[in-house]
């Protein structure tokens, strides 16, 4: 089983690399994300590797560090999610983007990667939330779970009363932002300014936060 790979970059594709180790060509699936941040042909490159075997082939998938990784796995354990759908997935949201949408159920920014529709978006939110702290989101262990409406956070240290978070994340939504956005913008500030924060000065904060 192979789990890294690392030697010189050989030829780039729409969504694959080559890389030379040792005279030997690997034909490496990756996200955009990742082929776009690459060296140039011919420079040294190390990637993480998800190997695939079925019977009728074996396809490597790279990313850029084991989160990455970790997080392909975790999002083809859903049904509807194959390695294409995957790689779609991290080539358009990063894992913290990925998570804090997961946590503030924004189903529009997780229908944004191609090969997710509103239905396959609603399945992520549903069967990842649970998953989101071994994604290690940047909200995750914090105050994600209060502010999404789906229980007690994993820290109640950090977890806000009397709905004032889900408040607040509402009221920005209201005034247009976006979910996931309004979420963090809410998250930091209640992290930096502590769970007893009200809602009438939260909600100020949260917009500084959001026009820095």
């Amino acid at each position: 089983m192979i789990a890294r790979l690392k030697g010189l970059l050989e030829e780039v594709g729409p969504d694959w690399v080559v890389i030379d180790v040792s005279g030997v060509g690997y034909l490496v699936y990756c996200p955009g994300r990742v082929i776009g941040n690459l060296p140039g042909v011919g420079e040294a490159v190390a990637l993480y590797i998800e190997t695939h075997v079925r019977e009728d082939h074996i396809h490597l998938y790279g990313f850029a560090n084991a989160r990455e990784r970790e997080t392909f796995r975790i999002l083809t354990t859903v049904q509807g999610v194959g390695a294409k759908v995957g790689l779609a997935i991290l080539g358009t949201l990063t894992v913290d983007e990925l998570t804090t949408a997961i946590v503030a159920q924004d189903k529009a920014m997780l229908s944004r990667p191609d090969g997710v529709g509103p239905r396959l978006a609603a399945r992520l939110m549903t069967e990842l939330k649970d998953k989101i702290v071994s994604l290690g989101g940047a909200f995750a262990p914090q105050v994600a779970p209060a502010a999404a409406g789906g229980g007690k956070a994993a820290d109640s240290t950090t977890e806000t009363g009397d709905g004032v978070t889900t408040d607040a994340i509402s009221a920005l939504v209201n005034l247009g932002y976006g979910r996931a956005e309004a979420f963090g913008a809410v998250s930091r500030v209640v992290q930096s300014e502590g769970v007893d924060i009200g809602l009438n000065a939260l909600i100020p904060a949260a917009l500084k936060e959001l026009g820095q």
